[in-house]
C-alpha cells in the first residue's frame, strides 16, 4: 500500500504502458502457439478456443512436406557464421575506433553510424548486382556469389556492422584504460590485450549485442529473398513465407503457424536463456 501511494500519475500511465505493451506481444504470440496444434477449420470457426485435440501432424507436415527442417538448417548455418564474423569483426573495430586516436578516426565512426539511417531498401538493387559480380572473382567467386550461403553471411555482415560498432565503441569507452596499460607496459602485444583482458572486460556488452545480432539476423527476409533463389539454399523466413502464398488461398495454414512457432520458439529461447546478461549489458554502460 506504500508503495502504491508513491505511485505518481506518471508512473501509472509508465505502468499501463507496460501492461498494453505486454499484451500486445504476448497475446499474438499465444494465439500462434494455439493455431499451431488446431485443424483449419478450428482457426477460421473459433479462434480462441482450445483445440479438439491436439494435431502434432502440422508440426510433422511444416518439417517434411514443406521443408521446414531443411530450411531451418541453413538459417542456423547462416546466421552462426554471420553472427560469429560480425562480432569478430565488429568487436575490433569497435575497439579500435574507442581507444585508439589517429587521423580520420571519427570520420570513419560516423561512417558507420551513418549505416544506422541509410534506408536499406534502397541498396537491394545495387546489393544484387555487388554479389553477382563477386560470382565473378577467380577461385572464390562460386562460394560467395548469388545463391551461396557465403554470399548470404559476407552481406548479414555488412548489414549488421553499424549497430554492432555503435554499440559497442561506446561501451569500450567505459572500460578502465589502467589494465590494458599495464599488460602492455609488461609486454603484451595490442592483439593479446584486446583477446585476453578487453573482450572479457566487455562481456555483457558483448553477448547483448551478440543476441541482438541473432535476433535480427534469424528474422531477416529482404536479403535472403534476392540473394538465395534457390529453393534448396532457402532459410527459414522464406520458407514461411512460402507456405502462405504457394497456394494462395488453398494454403495449409495449420502448417504455416507450426512453421511461425518452429520459427519462433529457438529465439524466445535464446531470449529467455540470456535475459540477465542482454539486461546487465544495456545497463553497465549506462552506469559506468
Amino acid at each position: 500500500m506504500e508503495r502504491r501511494r508513491r505511485l505518481g500519475p506518471l508512473g501509472v500511465l509508465t505502468h499501463l504502458a507496460l501492461v498494453i505493451w505486454t499484451l500486445l506481444v504476448l497475446v499474438p504470440l499465444l494465439w500462434t502457439f494455439l493455431a499451431s496444434v488446431k485443424s483449419e477449420d478450428e482457426i477460421f470457426g473459433s479462434a480462441w478456443s482450445l483445440p479438439e485435440s491436439l494435431r502434432w501432424d502440422n508440426f510433422a507436415r511444416a518439417w517434411e512436406q514443406a521443408h521446414i527442417g531443411q530450411y531451418m538448417i541453413n538459417s542456423v548455418i547462416v546466421v552462426s557464421f554471420s553472427t560469429f564474423g560480425t562480432m569478430l569483426v565488429g568487436s575490433m573495430a569497435a575497439y579500435v575506433l574507442a581507444r585508439y586516436p589517429f587521423r580520420g578516426n571519427r570520420t570513419i565512426y560516423t561512417l558507420f553510424v551513418a549505416g544506422l539511417a541509410f534506408p536499406f531498401f534502397l541498396a537491394l538493387s545495387p546489393l544484387f548486382f555487388v554479389v553477382q559480380n563477386m560470382g565473378n572473382v577467380p577461385v572464390i567467386g562460386q562460394f560467395i556469389g548469388l545463391n551461396t550461403h557465403a554470399g548470404a553471411v559476407l552481406v548479414y555482415i555488412a548489414y549488421s556492422m553499424p549497430f554492432t560498432i555503435f554499440f559497442l565503441a561506446a561501451f569500450f569507452r567505459t572500460l578502465p584504460t589502467s589494465v590494458g596499460e599495464a599488460a602492455m607496459v609488461d609486454g603484451a602485444s595490442h592483439t593479446r590485450v584486446f583477446f585476453q583482458i578487453m573482450m572479457p572486460m566487455a562481456k555483457p556488452g558483448i553477448i547483448s549485442i551478440t543476441i541482438f545480432n541473432i535476433l535480427g539476423q534469424w528474422n531477416q527476409y529482404q536479403i535472403p529473398l534476392i540473394l538465395l533463389q534457390d529453393r534448396d539454399k532457402w532459410v527459414l523466413s522464406q520458407g514461411i513465407a512460402d507456405i502462405s502464398t504457394a497456394a494462395g488461398y488453398d494454403a495449409d495454414w495449420a502448417a504455416l503457424f507450426a512453421a511461425l512457432t518452429l520459427a519462433i520458439l529457438p529465439m524466445l529461447v535464446v531470449y529467455t536463456v540470456f535475459q540477465r546478461q542482454i539486461q546487465s549489458g544495456l545497463t553497465a554502460g549506462a552506469l559506468k
